[in-house]
């Protein structure tokens, strides 16, 4: 069943990918404690890679964030991560993925993460994760912007 789950969002993704190019991706700078975790953000990466879509996320290269980042940008994507400065020691472990803009704090990071994409993506992660992707929904109830969000 976990695996039938893995499958639906990739083909929500593929739909996706039919009308759009940049894709913000949130998810957690663990990788969880469950192997369908990491599953689902390897399978995202290369679908995001096979399907030519551009990726902006966290910035962090560990946990899932690394896993989507990495295998992206090994599939050819352009990759832009976007990071608060006080994060850069917690989140990118000897190598930053792709491109890197620093920003000075979280709100900065989702507004210059939400100006740059035409579409939000989440996978599990933890309450960062969670806030991120309420803000765009919210967002998108105010009328701020129009993006699909899943």
């Amino acid at each position: 069943m976990e695996r039938n789950a893995s499958h639906k969002f990739i083909s929500s993704i593929r739909v996706m990918a039919l009308i759009l190019g940049v894709v913000c991706v949130f998810c957690g700078s663990n990788s969880g404690n469950r192997n369908i975790f990491s599953d689902a953000a390897l399978d995202l990466g290369r679908e995001l890679a096979e399907r030519k879509m551009d990726l902006v996320y966290g910035g962090g290269s560990v946990g899932l964030m690394g896993l989507v980042s990495q295998t992206a940008f090994d599939g050819g994507c352009h990759v832009l991560g976007v990071i608060p400065t006080t994060l850069i020691p917690v989140e990118i472990s000897s190598h930053a993925v792709g491109e890197v803009l620093i920003v000075s704090d979280m709100h900065k990071r989702k507004a210059e993460m939400a100006r740059r994409v035409d579409a939000f993506v989440a996978l599990l992660g933890g309450y960062g994760t969670m806030e991120e992707l309420l803000e765009m929904i919210t967002w998108s109830q105010l009328g701020i912007h129009d993006k699909p969000v899943s």
